[in-house]
């Protein structure tokens, strides 16, 4: 399975701790293609459907339904938790993805 920077894949999440998010979810691969490619993990940011307004989440559009990317999340999983590929984010959402972790991360 090729895994590409800003799909949305299926993620099983467990085991966690303390406030981590949890379960089986969508994320957003974060992770440069160049890094997919080569090491075993990769880095994704969970989403949800029930989120607070915060600086850190951005509205996702998939599958018909409305959720948020959680960028305050960002971690790094072994490949071995992806279950499936659900799609990719749009032009605009990536844009603003790019947008949010740079104001988190870099700024």
């Amino acid at each position: 399975m090729e895994l590409i920077q800003y799909q949305i894949i299926l993620v099983n999440l467990d085991p966690t701790i303390s406030s981590e998010i949890k379960k089986t979810r969508p994320c957003i691969i974060i992770s440069p293609d160049e890094m997919n490619r080569h090491l075993r993990t990769i880095t994704i940011a969970p989403m949800t459907t029930t989120s607070r307004i915060y600086p850190t989440r951005v509205e996702i559009k998939h599958d018909n339904k409305l959720g948020w990317a959680v960028i305050d999340q960002i971690r790094t999983i072994n490949k071995a938790r992806v279950l499936k590929i659900l799609g990719s984010l749009s032009k605009p959402e990536i844009k603003e993805v790019k947008s949010v972790l740079k104001e988190t991360f870099i700024d």
